[in-house]
């Protein structure tokens, strides 16, 4: 169990060192236009020629997309109690606690941990998060709403054209997956080496009210991955999926949020640093918990 768990653990590590190390180097490594590599052409492209690959269960498919909703209406709520509780700034934080790092994080861990069949279901997850990530949580951060927005992202379109071609069981030609495929691969490497930039680049400015809002991050997704798992009757691969994702770190989203609206990008950039670095410790036990043993 411990070699399983470090040969999962080790390649995201890796990955992610190979871009701190990059960057600590002092060599160029242009961020914006990974990340819209990333989010418009990789991951889209991933999303499609997985669910065309891989034969998933819709009944598997709608739990898992269901229990990510309930997943983050939960954060949502919890996250808003606790901030109230604290006294901080709902606009600026209750995204990092509604969007676990799903993509760059969650993803590949998922993939290692569970194989093609994981992915599937952690791509369900990931598409969830996604899609209210960049309006409800874009909403919560700038004070308004841009439907227009969504509806012209590639991701969005993305997921839409997969859902047709998944509820009408039909495929597309050799050409489009084999191309889908070959694009899709480009994502969990460069969505690690990308995490690892951002580390290098972040810096902590409050450091105890990143860590304890880290803590809360992690320690409420971990309880309510679990809660709903159970209650909603998920079981093996899918619940480890579900516990996992909801356990992953601030989603690095949330930092270009505040960024583009200026709602402290500087404290929310720390909170991603510390949870990103406090998960690394807690994957660990929380593999250990997930895995069958």
């Amino acid at each position: 169990m411990i070699l399983n768990i470090l040969s999962i653990i080790a390649p995201v590590f890796i990955c992610s060192l190979v871009g701190y190390g990059w960057v600590k180097r002092g060599l160029e490594f242009d961020t914006p236009f990974v990340s819209r590599l990333v989010m418009e052409v990789g991951a889209p492209c991933l999303i499609f020629s997985t669910f065309m690959e891989i034969n998933i269960d819709m009944v598997a498919f709608r739990s898992m997309a269901w229990a990510a909703f309930a997943a983050m209406i939960l954060f949502g709520v919890i996250g808003a109690a606790a901030l109230y509780l604290c006294k901080l700034d709902q606009r600026t934080w209750l995204p990092t606690q509604m969007f676990p790092n799903v993509g760059n994080m969650g993803l590949p861990l998922c993939l290692l941990a569970f194989g093609e069949s994981g992915l599937a279901l952690s791509l369900t997850y990931f598409m969830v998060n996604v899609v209210f990530g960049f309006t409800l949580g874009m909403a919560i951060t700038s004070g308004r709403l841009s439907l227009m927005e969504l509806i012209k992202s590639p991701m969005f379109i993305s997921v839409i054209i997969t859902l047709v071609f998944l509820f009408t069981g039909s495929k597309p030609p050799g050409w489009i997956q084999d191309t889908t495929s070959l694009l899709g691969d480009l994502t969990i490497p460069l969505m690690l080496v990308a995490m690892g930039v951002s580390l290098a680049r972040f810096q902590i400015t409050s450091f105890r009210r990143s860590f304890a809002l880290s803590v809360l991050r992690i320690g409420m997704g971990f309880l309510v991955g679990v809660a709903l798992s159970d209650i909603l009757g998920l079981k093996g691969v899918a619940r480890g999926i579900m516990i996992l994702q909801s356990a992953m770190p601030v989603a690095v989203f949330s930092y270009l949020f505040a960024v583009r609206y200026n709602r402290s990008p500087e404290e929310v950039a720390g909170t991603v640093v510390i949870s990103t670095l406090l998960s690394f410790l807690t994957l660990p036990a929380l593999l250990w918990y997930v895995l069958p043993g």
